[in-house]
């Protein structure tokens, strides 16, 4: 019996946990309450952060309580050119303007959006990484709902109550700079997880990887692996639908248009 191999070490271990503790905070939208179901409420940027681990930036926004006297800080994903001291508007009743959060349903087809929520009131989940947007594609105002197309180039159809924030994520661009030398690399890992550096199973002996082992570097047996083996074995392609390149252009078909 071979060793315990690093794909099942990750999961009890407590070296490969994420490095948590200078983050931030959860960055999300604002609870879903009467004010923004039915008409609007506004809140302030107070400042733009850095959230270590993550490349979008993070607005604090202050939003004046609504049940008891004071300000609420929120935590969110800066869409690309809010600034701060600008005020955002948040509910049904809310503009379309960049940095501006409401129902997916009252948004022209064609609106950019991120910070999305997958469903109402879960504040927020899809496109939130730097530079990821999602797009209004279109609206089926009968049956509450609403068609976008996500920054993977799916489509989903969501519900039209769902919120978001009109605008792109802040900080695109960020993986067009090659990272050039090992020692950033090391400082962009230090700050997320023990993931880097990360030796190929090929490379190893046959007692710590299924690949390893063998004159000439290679894998020896199919990359492919069924989702139903034993943990020790799961290693390289699992449960693959397809391998290779993808050729050609991207051609999401819709099941509804089938």
């Amino acid at each position: 019996m071979g060793r315990v191999i690093r794909a099942q070490r990750k999961g009890s271990s407590h070296l490969f946990k994420s490095h948590t503790f200078h983050r931030k905070g959860a960055a999300k939208l604002r609870n879903l309450d009467f004010a923004e179901r039915n008409g609007y409420i506004k809140g302030v940027v107070r400042e733009i952060i850095h959230d270590p681990g993550r490349g979008a930036p993070l607005a604090v926004v202050a939003f004046r309580d609504r049940y008891k006297y004071g300000l609420k800080k929120e935590l969110m994903v800066a869409a690309e050119g809010i600034y701060t001291g600008q005020y955002i508007y948040c509910g049904k009743k809310a503009g379309i303007s960049v940095g501006n959060i409401l129902p997916v349903g009252q948004m022209p087809e064609g609106t950019v959006v991120c910070q999305l929520e997958e469903k109402a009131g879960d504040r927020g989940k899809l496109a939130k990484a730097s530079g990821n947007y999602a797009t209004i594609v279109s609206h089926n105002p009968d049956a509450h709902k609403t068609k976008i197309k996500l920054p993977s180039g799916s489509k989903k159809t969501i519900s039209s109550f769902n919120r978001g924030m009109i605008g792109i994520v802040a900080g695109g661009g960020r993986i067009d700079k090659p990272i050039l030398k090992a020692g950033r690399a090391y400082f962009k890992y230090k700050a997320k997880r023990h993931s880097w550096p990360k030796v190929r199973g090929v490379c190893m002996n046959p007692v710590d990887h299924p690949f390893g082992g063998g004159n000439h570097q290679h894998i020896g047996k199919p990359s492919t692996v069924s989702r139903f083996k034993s943990p020790g074995r799961k290693v390289g392609l699992i449960a693959a639908r397809r391998t290779g390149r993808v050729r050609g252009t991207k051609v999401i078909i819709d099941k509804s248009e089938k």
